[in-house]
């Protein structure tokens, strides 16, 4: 069985009792970042062997880990933090074991862009999740303008070198539409800011983003 285990994005005691449970019962534990992972091991003393699995690997990494499956382990796929395969690996592995006829599950847990949905006081019946941005500001623009037109609330996440050029560019596309910017989920200085694209800047551009940032953009209102 290949398990995908969503761990803490922050917060070591935001984990299930079945992701632990997972996690003591494989044979292997495919880690994006082995080192962050083994905090967490450590934290909850679970003693199994690891394996790098990230995004610059993983062309060379999937076909031994699903060699390893059809040899009859099981192998759990951790991320740095948060669910595997949102903007972080497990999308190739997944592809390859359905290709494989090998069995896949998930089991569920915590999500920056869930909570950070709930928590922007924003409309989240409906969402389009964008996931991370292109780096170069005329790639941004059009990356942020295709669901410009969208009654959808809208969530990116941005790292904090770009976190003000991507608010710059957002009003400019979008307009001046309420947004809500979290970092630090569930850890001791969790924050988020609301208001509008423009006051967001302002405030921005007067204190150093440090961190990974979710931005959530409310939708085109009728």
């Amino acid at each position: 069985m290949l398990y995908l285990v969503a761990t803490p994005i922050g917060n070591l005691g935001d984990i299930t009792l079945r992701a632990l449970e997972v996690l003591r019962s494989v044979d292997l534990i495919a880690s994006e970042d082995t080192r962050k992972t083994s905090i967490l091991l450590h934290h909850y003393d679970i003693h199994k062997p690891q394996k790098s699995y990230h995004a610059f690997n993983e062309k060379k990494v999937v076909p031994l880990l699903i060699e390893q499956l059809l040899d009859g382990k099981s192998i759990a796929v951790v991320t740095s933090a948060g669910t595997p395969a949102i903007s972080d690996p497990g999308y190739s592995i997944v592809q390859a074991a359905i290709e494989n006829d090998i069995p896949v599950t998930a089991i569920p847990g915590a999500a920056a862009v869930v909570m950070a949905l709930t928590l922007a006081g924003l409309p989240a019946h409906s969402f389009t999740y964008k996931g991370f941005p292109p780096r170069k500001s005329g790639a941004r623009k059009r990356f942020i303008a295709e669901d410009a037109d969208s009654s959808h609330t809208q969530i990116f996440y941005e790292s904090p070198y770009r976190l003000l050029a991507f608010l710059e560019d957002a009003l400019e596309v979008l307009g001046d539409r309420q947004a809500a910017v979290a970092n630090d989920l569930t850890k001791k200085f969790e924050k988020v800011s609301r208001g509008r694209l423009s006051e967001l800047i302002a405030q921005f551009k007067e204190e150093d983003p440090r961190g990974e940032y979710t931005v959530v953009i409310e939708g085109l209102r009728d």
